[in-house]
């Protein structure tokens, strides 16, 4: 294993969409940045996901600006990093079967509006045109975002790696850190680099890589699984909008098949009665797919902020940022927290108020799943 550079402008830590989006574009900024990355690029919660970038988020207009202005880099991502991510817009669908979360919906779609989210109330006979597995019995109506795309994950990765390192960033895998000096030494097993600003995007380690600085960042991890099931007969051609029930059950089309989430087993409950949890649940939004069995897909874990929204700042009292926490959502802004990170060590002001995003909002206690 070669060596380290001796010192770098900038360290980043975590090699994921976050980790290599920060790279990418604070060394296409100029400044001299190096990623160390513990595994494999990609390896850790990029991996966990359902490969779907969309720009609405309930409740959030925040994060959904966020959203929206990475979508918008998304699709120009072909022509900055040579990479085609192969967007094919699916849409989403979030489904409401009681009252009170219709009036939410209501309450909060002007500021989804002004955030740039395109997205719209729809009955129930509406949302199973849209996705006809759908028992529109089982809800009231639901929320329509028609800007949901499916994409490959690992090509966000290997493209914002790609031209990080045509920009001069140096990436190296295979290199945890194991700790972290007041003076911004950083140790690895590949020797010691030293680096005037160190950025923490290391996804479900970050709690642990921050508190080798002395920097409490308020993120746990949380394991998922993405399970698989046949689609019936009666699926129409073309890919089923990315649908996600208030149960937190989550359906999209895969390929031929239909990927499911809906979280993991509880604290108290065996993966088996997960399963059938989860079962209950497809029966009775999607008849059809009622008594389908439950095959694995794929499963990694997540990191989680106490809120479900990412924390994105400079810690006051050192020069150490993070961008982590993103609960599962870190595909749709990878963009703008790379553009945010950029901001901050630059000294420049960003688009967006970031204020919201530190985390001072959350100043103490354990981290739980969002």
């Amino acid at each position: 294993m070669s060596r380290l550079p001796e010192r770098t402008d900038v360290l980043v830590i975590g090699g994921g969409v976050i980790g290599t989006s920060a790279a990418c574009q604070l060394a296409e900024a100029g400044v001299g940045t190096v990623l160390l990355e513990r595994g494999a690029l990609g390896s850790g919660s990029s991996g966990t996901t359902a490969g779907v970038v969309r720009t609405y988020f309930p409740g959030n207009a925040l994060i959904s600006s966020l959203a929206v202005r990475s979508l918008s880099a998304y699709h120009a991502f072909a022509e900055r990093t040579g990479t085609d991510l192969d967007l094919k817009r699916i849409g989403l669908l979030v489904l409401f079967s009681e009252e009170q979360q219709v009036r939410e919906f209501r309450q909060t779609r002007a500021a989804q509006h002004a955030a740039g989210v395109d997205v719209e109330l729809v009955t129930a006979a509406e949302a199973a045109r849209l996705n006809p597995l759908i028992d529109e019995r089982s809800i009231l109506a639901a929320a329509w975002a028609p800007e949901a795309y499916a994409c490959d994950p690992p090509a966000i990765v290997r493209g914002y790696a790609t031209a990080a390192r045509r920009a001069g960033a140096v990436l190296r895998t295979e290199t945890p850190v194991t700790g972290i000096d007041p003076d911004g030494r950083v140790h690895t097993p590949a020797g010691t680099i030293r680096a005037d600003i160190i950025v923490c995007a290391a996804g479900p380690w970050a709690g642990a890589v921050a508190a080798m600085a002395g920097v409490h960042l308020p993120v746990t991890t949380h394991p998922v699984e993405m399970l698989l099931t046949g689609a019936p007969g009666s699926t129409p051609p073309g890919a089923l909008p990315m649908t996600m029930h208030p149960s937190s059950l989550r359906i999209r089309s895969w390929e031929d098949r239909i990927l499911v989430g809906m979280g993991r087993p509880g604290p108290d409950e065996t993966r088996e009665a997960w399963l059938r949890r989860v079962s209950r649940h497809l029966g009775t939004t999607y008849p059809t797919l009622a008594g389908n069995g439950l095959e694995s897909g794929w499963s990694g874990n997540l990191d989680v902020s106490p809120d479900g929204m990412a924390f994105i700042g400079r810690d006051p009292s050192r020069p150490f940022l993070y961008a982590a926490g993103f609960s599962g959502q870190g595909l749709c802004q990878a963009p703008a927290a790379g553009e945010i990170v950029r901001d901050l060590v630059l000294g420049k002001t960003s688009w967006i108020d970031t204020a919201g995003l530190s985390t001072a909002r959350c100043p103490g206690g354990p981290a739980e799943p969002g």
